[in-house]
């Protein structure tokens, strides 16, 4: 891709245009959450490239002719939206089982599958020319990426069996997704409930403080109403102790991430699987957001295949994620769609801090390719959902097929052109912001 070359005055107000239609309405609600939001991107690029999804798609939008390895099918799988080299983690999966894959589905939609790749590679420029890395290294950690996708994909679509393509797991992950799978494994749910809850009259409850804020009774009775929505939507293997989803304790919440700056949140306190105190389970209620990818999906049939946004999430993770949370689902509140999960004991990010040897480095690129390609494969006509009837393994492994040798060379020069462009936008969002010409702020 080569990315329009504009002038630092002109490329400001693009910015700040694509700014205010993703932003505009959640920033002119809570102005002081989106100064916390642009204080953290101001930090670095990188840090301004994960908040920036809504930019990255819109100048993608200039591929009009859809790009090459992209087809009918290939062009409306089910992808992640905001994949990048820091949104990988652990989950425990509804089997009890720990896994290290893809997380946070915020973003998620049908699409072209070459765009989480795009968006992932030039994570790993940045990334990299934030370590100092030549840029032959960074286009070696690139090809390094494209040939694990390729290589695993390949597998998936000729018929590899399930345990010759495992997850990664503590019995099969090695070096720094071992270790974050043995953090999660260290971590307990009665260290999750001691750091938000304690003990009142020998009954669980929210403790106050640490960005919990009382309800007052309405919206508490809305909260719970919602609730009830929620139930609705959980599959039957989720069901099998009705009082597991005994509420306790309702909150609201402060202090949500990069993303989700200006979005109400709820915190609820559950029964969990036993009378036990220590198996309580806290869920959090979200209101879901317009994906950015969604923009620039003209598809009707797509846009019209979700009741709200709340679902369109939950139906994408369920797609993508093998064994999804089993607490995963969705309702309404106040006419706005809501994502409902747990807030997960095991949850932990890949630290990219200590990945600094180019060896290491590349092990874990290669790791990530290959759990991106899981994730595409995972999401197609054995998910259940009719908008992606076919098989996307077979679809994407004959279309990099066609053209075998550009694969690598395509993800390279965006990572480079893209990643050049990144820092440039960091810096002219920073003026920006720092100048107070960003409205509403």
């Amino acid at each position: 891709m080569s990315v329009p070359q504009l002038d630092e005055e002109h490329r400001g107000e693009e910015i700040l245009a694509v700014f205010d239609t993703a932003f505009g309405a959640l920033l002119a609600a809570d102005p002081a959450a989106f100064r916390v939001k642009f204080r953290k991107m101001a930090a670095s690029a990188f840090a301004f490239y994960r908040g920036t999804a809504c930019l990255f798609y819109h100048d993608l939008d200039a591929e009009k002719d859809g790009g090459p390895y992209l087809d009918e099918r290939t062009s409306r799988v089910w992808i992640h939206g905001d994949l990048h080299a820091e949104n990988f983690g652990t989950y425990m999966d509804s089997t009890g089982r720990l896994i290290f894959n893809v997380n946070d589905f915020d973003e998620a939609y049908v699409g072209p599958f070459t765009w989480d790749l795009k968006r992932f590679a030039a994570s790993v420029a940045l990334i990299g020319y934030a370590k100092a890395l030549s840029d032959e290294q960074i286009t070696e950690l690139v090809r390094v990426y494209a040939g694990a996708y390729r290589e695993r994909i390949r597998a998936l679509a000729t018929g590899a069996k399930r345990d010759e393509v495992p997850p990664f797991t503590l019995d099969t992950a090695e070096g720094p997704l071992l270790g974050a799978l043995r953090v999660a494994r260290s971590l307990t749910r009665f260290g999750l409930l001691d750091s938000m809850t304690e003990i009142r009259d020998f009954e669980r409850r929210f403790a106050p403080g640490g960005g919990s804020i009382e309800l007052d009774a309405a919206t508490r009775y809305k909260v719970l109403a919602a609730f009830d929505g929620y139930l609705e939507t959980l599959p039957e293997s989720s069901l099998t102790r009705p009082d597991s989803y005994r509420v306790k304790d309702v909150v609201g919440r402060r202090g949500i991430g990069i993303g989700s700056a200006g979005l109400p949140s709820y915190n609820i306190l559950l029964e969990g699987n036993s009378d036990a105190l220590e198996n309580d389970v806290v869920i959090y209620i979200k209101q879901a957001q317009t994906p950015a990818v969604s923009r620039h999906i003209t598809d009707p049939s797509i846009r019209g295949y979700f009741q709200h946004e709340g679902h369109r999430t939950v139906i994408s993770q369920r797609a993508l994620q093998a064994h999804a949370d089993p607490w995963l689902g969705w309702t309404e509140l106040d006419g706005a769609g809501q994502l409902v999960a747990e807030v997960s004991p095991y949850a932990v990010d890949l630290d990219w801090g200590d990945i600094d040897d180019l060896e290491e480095i590349a092990e874990v690129v290669a790791d990530l390719g290959r759990a991106t390609a899981t994730m595409h494969a995972a999401a197609d006509d054995q998910s259940g959902e009719s908008l992606v009837p076919f098989s996307t393994e077979r679809a994407i492994d004959a279309a990099i097929a066609a053209d075998e040798e550009g694969f690598a060379p395509l993800l390279v020069d965006f990572a480079h052109s893209y990643g050049a462009r990144a820092r440039k936008d960091h810096q002219i969002f920073v003026d920006l912001f720092r100048n107070g010409r960003i409205p509403g702020l």
